[in-house]
């Protein structure tokens, strides 16, 4: 019904998107097989960095060798092996992965349907400072932290806060009514999945409904708010550019 007479929630603009799961167009992508994969966000869009969704049937792979793109990965349900540079480990809903510039990455042995939200950009180095590490982990075991002591809203830092990296990826968790307590205007810029829940996301002078599957782009310096709402916490990840003033 929603999407009926060609109506959508989705909007495209210079400083800032929304998609729906209903706008969805599959694209191939080298590297991925055996699944459906949707680019919600590169540079056509005018961003500097890609966010894909990934879902893997049976036998199907994900993965890329070593280049010049760094990648983040997040396993939003099933699971399977995944290998980043030297690290590899059996991963399930929750878990999560960094494969630096340079190292190559693969999810293999999947279950069927299993989801799969990657971040890429292409590595800004820090004269002086190594390159960052591959890492996989759990986002079960990252401890959260209430958000400017605000105990509605917690955040989970899921990649070291640390120069060699130039992007972060969290998970920001509200209880109903929770909100960011200003509207915030910054250089960096976003990458978002909704989670769970629901609620109303402020984007420049727009104010859009947001669901679990939804996915944002916010521009730099787009003016950005969002409270959750209904009867559910409400979660998303996120990406952002970061520790470098110049690319």
């Amino acid at each position: 019904m929603p999407e009926l007479f060609g109506h959508t929630r989705a909007h495209v603009g210079p400083r800032h998107a929304l998609l729906t799961p209903h706008n969805h167009v599959a694209s191939s992508v080298p590297g991925i097989t055996g699944a459906t994969t949707v680019i919600l966000i590169n540079e056509a869009m005018g961003a500097k960095f890609a966010q894909l969704l990934v879902t893997l049937a049976d036998g199907g792979r994900a993965g890329q060798p070593a280049g010049e793109l760094q990648t983040f990965g997040y396993v939003m349900s099933g699971g399977g092996t995944l290998a980043a540079g030297k690290e590899k480990a059996k991963v399930g809903a929750g878990w999560f992965f960094y494969a630096p510039a340079g190292q190559a990455w693969s999810l293999t042995g999947v279950k069927p349907g299993t989801q799969l939200t990657l971040f890429q950009k292409k590595y800004v180095p820090l004269p002086g400072v190594a390159a960052p590490r591959a890492i996989i982990a759990d986002s079960d075991k990252v401890k959260g932290t209430p958000f400017l002591g605000d105990p509605a809203a917690n955040l989970q830092v899921l990649l070291p806060d640390e120069p060699a990296f130039d992007l972060a990826v969290n998970i920001f968790a509200y209880q109903p009514g929770g909100h960011l307590p200003f509207v915030e205007i910054h250089v960096m810029e976003h990458g978002l999945l909704m989670l769970d829940g629901q609620g109303v996301y402020r984007l420049e002078d727009a104010w859009y409904p947001v669901e679990k599957g939804d996915v944002i782009w916010m521009g730099p310096y787009c003016p950005q708010w969002f409270v959750a709402m209904g009867k559910q916490p409400a979660r998303y990840l996120y990406y952002k550019d970061v520790n470098r003033a110049a690319f």
